[in-house]
C-alpha cells in the first residue's frame, strides 16, 4: 500500500484537524497551533475571558436605546435595522457565551438579553405615559418588555438554522402579533413598521400591511447581523489559517451577495409599488382645532371651555368664508372630545353645537361624549346637519384600558388612587366607522384605534374615500405621543391608498395625501383650521384585500422555525451523547496484535471519534455534519 501523502511541513496538522478552515479548532494551545505570524497569534486570546458574560446584555440594552430615535418625532429611520442587527448579535452572543462556558439553559441568557433590550426601548419610547403617573409607566414598560424575552430566546435558537436571517425576521412579526393583541386588547405602539413612515421601505405596507413592513425592516437588520458574523468568522479563519484561506472563501462571498441582494430587493420592490386606488372628484374639506385651556389631565375637567373653543374657531372660519378669504368646504370635522358635554341630554351644549354648524352651513362631524347613566358613557362621532341636527353616529370600538375604562376597577382602586381620574367606563361600539358627511363617504377611526390594523381595515372596507381620524392628545401635549400618532397616520395613508384628515383638539392636526406626505400640519395648543382640496379615492390596496392573512402566515412560520430549531438542538445533543459514550464500550482482546482489515477500520473510527470529542464545535457552528459523521462512525465501531 502506498503511504498517504503528508501535510506540508510549513503547515503541520493534528490528527483531529479536518483540513477545512471553517471547521478548524478554535481553542488549540499556542504550542499546538499551526505556524504563522506571531503578532496575529497573540492579537486575540483564543479562550473567552472570565467575567465578561454581562457584555451581551449591555449590548442588548444599548440596542434597545438605539431603536428609540428611529421613531417620530426624531425620525432617524435607518437606526431601526441597525438596532435589530445589534439585538440579533447580542442575544446570540449571550447564548453562545453559556455554551462556551458549558453552562445549562443557554436560551435563558438569550431571553435575559432580550428583556434588557425591551426595558431600554419601552421605557424610553413610552415615557409619555408618565403624565398619568410614574407607576403607569413602570407597569406598561415592564409588561411590554416581557415580550422581547421569548423573542431573544427564539432569535438565538434559530441562528443555528440555514437562512437564519429569514427566520429571525419572521420572529419579529410573531412578537408584534402577540403584543398587539394581549393583554386587554394589546398595545400596538412601537412596532418596527411605525418607524418607516417615509423611507425606501414604506410602500411595502400597501402590499401586506404593517406586518410585512415590520418583516422587511427586521430582515434588513438580521442580514446585517449575518454579514457581521461572516466577517468575524473570516477574521478568525485568517488568524488560524493565514496561508490556506483567502478572504473571499472565508467569508463565503456567494451566500453573502445573495443575502445583500435580498435585502436590497425589498426597497426596490417597495418603490415600484403604485398607488392602487382610483382618484375621484376633488372636494374641499376642513378640520377644526379649537385648542384646550390647559395641558395635562385638567383638560378633561373643562368640557364647556373646550366646546366653546371649537365653536368659536368654526364661527371665525365661517366669517372668513363669507368675506371671501377661504373656500366653502363641503364637510367639516371636529376632533374627539370637542364636546364632552352630552348634547342629547344638555340643551346648552346642543345649542352651542347647532349654532356653530349653522354658521358654517355644512354637515359637521362632531366628537362627543354621550352619557349612558352615571357610570358609563360612549365616545361618538356624530354627523351634525345644519338643518336637521344630529344624525348618523360611529362609536369608538377599541378603548384605552386604564384611560377610558378600568379593568378590575373594584380591586385596583384600593391600591391606586389614579383610578379615580377615570370616574366612568366607556362602552365600546361594534360597527365599523363608515359615515357620509356632506356627500363625502368617509372611513373613520378615533384616536387610539389608528394604531390597530383591524380597526382601520374594517372602516376602509366600507368604501370610504377619505380616512378621517378624530383624536384628543391634550393629555400628552409636548410629549412624543402626538408626533408618533401623526407618523402612524402617514403610514395608514400609504397602506389604504387614501388621503387622511386628522382633527385634534390641541394638535397635531393635518392633511396627508394618499402617498403619505404631510401637506398641511398645525402646531400644538394653538387654534387652527386645516382646509384643503382633498381627492377621495376608491378601490382597495392589496394590503386591505389580504387583511390579516399575511401576518398570520408570517407569525406561524416564525413559530415553526423556532420549534424546528429546538427539535434540531435536542437531536444534536442526543448525537453528542451517543458520540461520547459509544467509544467507551468498545473493547479489544488483550495481546491481540493481529487485527483484520474490518477491525482495523473500526479501531480507526473509534480513535478518530475519541479525538474529535475535544474539538467538537459549540452549538450554532457549521460543524453539525462533522458530529453526524463521527457519531455514525462511533455507532459502527460499537456494533
Amino acid at each position: 500500500m502506498q503511504p498517504s501523502p503528508q501535510a506540508p511541513p510549513s503547515v503541520p496538522m493534528r490528527d483531529d484537524e479536518t483540513g477545512d478552515p471553517l471547521q478548524a479548532p478554535r481553542n488549540l494551545p499556542l504550542s499546538e497551533r499551526a505556524e504563522g505570524p506571531s503578532v496575529a497569534r497573540l492579537w486575540r486570546p483564543r479562550r473567552p475571558r472570565p467575567g465578561r458574560g454581562w457584555l451581551p446584555h449591555l449590548g442588548a440594552a444599548a440596542s434597545g436605546g438605539l431603536l428609540y430615535p428611529a421613531f417620530a418625532p426624531i425620525g432617524w429611520w435607518w437606526l431601526a435595522p441597525l438596532s435589530v442587527a445589534g439585538y440579533t448579535l447580542a442575544v446570540r452572543a449571550a447564548y453562545q457565551g453559556r455554551v462556551t462556558r458549558q453552562q445549562r439553559r443557554p436560551w435563558a441568557a438569550a431571553a435575559w438579553a432580550g428583556f434588557w433590550f425591551g426595558l431600554a426601548f419601552c421605557y424610553v419610547i413610552f415615557r409619555w405615559v408618565d403624565v398619568i403617573g410614574v407607576d403607569a409607566l413602570v407597569a406598561l414598560g415592564l409588561v411590554e418588555a416581557l415580550y422581547f424575552a421569548p423573542l431573544g430566546a427564539a432569535v438565538a435558537s434559530v441562528s443555528r438554522l440555514r437562512f437564519a436571517a429569514f427566520w429571525q425576521a419572521l420572529l419579529w412579526v410573531s412578537e408584534e402579533f402577540f403584543r398587539d393583541r394581549w393583554p386587554l386588547g394589546g398595545f400596538s405602539w412601537g412596532r418596527l413598521a411605525f418607524s418607516q413612515t417615509q423611507t425606501p421601505l414604506t410602500k411595502i405596507v400597501a402590499l401586506g400591511g404593517a406586518p410585512l413592513l415590520s418583516f422587511a425592516t427586521a430582515l434588513v437588520g438580521t442580514v446585517l447581523a449575518a454579514l457581521a458574523l461572516r466577517l468575524y468568522r473570516a477574521r478568525q479563519t485568517r488568524i488560524d489559517r493565514p496561508t490556506t484561506s483567502g478572504w473571499a472563501s472565508a467569508i463565503g462571498w456567494r451566500a453573502s451577495l445573495a443575502w445583500v441582494g435580498a435585502a436590497l430587493l425589498l426597497p426596490i420592490v417597495g418603490n415600484l409599488v403604485p398607488i392602487q386606488t382610483t382618484a375621484g372628484k376633488p372636494v374641499e374639506l376642513a378640520a377644526i382645532q379649537g385648542d384646550v385651556p390647559r395641558t395635562g389631565l385638567d383638560a378633561y375637567g373643562q368640557a364647556y371651555a373646550v366646546l366653546d373653543n371649537h365653536a368659536r374657531v368654526t364661527e371665525q372660519y365661517a366669517q372668513e368664508i363669507a368675506e371671501g378669504k377661504a373656500k366653502q368646504p363641503v364637510a367639516v370635522f371636529w376632533p374627539e372630545d370637542s364636546d364632552d358635554v352630552d348634547p342629547y341630554a344638555n340643551p346648552e351644549a346642543y345649542a352651542i353645537v347647532s349654532g356653530a354648524v349653522q354658521a358654517i352651513g355644512v354637515p359637521t362631524l362632531v366628537g362627543a361624549v354621550v352619557d349612558l347613566g352615571s357610570t358609563q358613557a360612549k365616545e361618538l362621532g356624530i354627523v351634525w346637519d345644519p338643518n336637521t341636527g344630529p344624525g348618523a353616529t360611529y362609536a369608538k370600538r377599541h378603548l384605552v384600558p386604564f384611560g377610558e375604562y378600568i379593568p378590575w376597577r373594584a380591586e385596583l382602586t384600593k391600591y391606586f388612587s389614579e383610578m379615580s381620574l377615570v370616574p366612568r367606563d366607556f362602552v365600546p361600539g361594534n360597527t365599523p366607522g363608515v359615515l357620509t358627511v356632506g356627500g363625502v363617504k368617509i372611513a373613520m377611526v378615533i384616536c387610539f384605534e389608528v394604531a390597530y390594523d383591524d380597526m382601520v381595515r374594517s372602516s376602509v372596507l366600507g368604501g370610504g374615500g377619505v380616512l378621517v381620524i378624530q383624536t384628543n392628545n391634550a393629555t400628552y401635549g409636548w410629549t412624543d405621543q402626538p408626533g408618533e400618532q401623526m407618523a402612524i397616520s402617514q403610514l395608514r395613508a400609504v397602506e389604504t391608498g387614501r388621503p387622511v384628515m386628522v382633527a385634534a383638539t390641541s394638535g397635531i392636526s393635518g392633511y396627508i395625501d394618499a402617498s403619505g406626505h404631510i401637506v398641511q400640519e398645525t402646531g400644538q395648543f394653538v387654534p387652527a383650521v386645516v382646509a384643503a382640496e382633498v381627492t377621495p379615492r376608491t378601490g382597495q390596496t392589496l394590503a386591505i384585500r389580504l387583511g390579516a392573512d399575511p401576518e398570520w402566515v408570517m407569525m406561524a412560520l416564525g413559530l415553526l422555525g423556532w420549534l424546528w430549531a429546538a427539535y434540531a438542538g435536542r437531536r444534536r445533543r442526543r448525537l453528542e451523547a451517543a458520540f461520547a459514550v459509544a467509544p467507551e464500550s468498545v473493547t479489544r482482546p488483550a495481546g491481540d496484535s493481529a487485527v483484520t482489515a474490518s477491525s482495523g477500520s473500526a479501531a480507526a473510527a473509534v480513535d478518530t471519534s475519541s479525538e474529535g470529542v475535544n474539538s467538537l464545535p459549540a452549538p450554532g457552528t457549521s460543524a453539525s455534519s462533522v458530529i453526524s459523521v463521527n457519531a455514525s462512525n462511533a455507532r459502527k465501531a460499537h456494533t
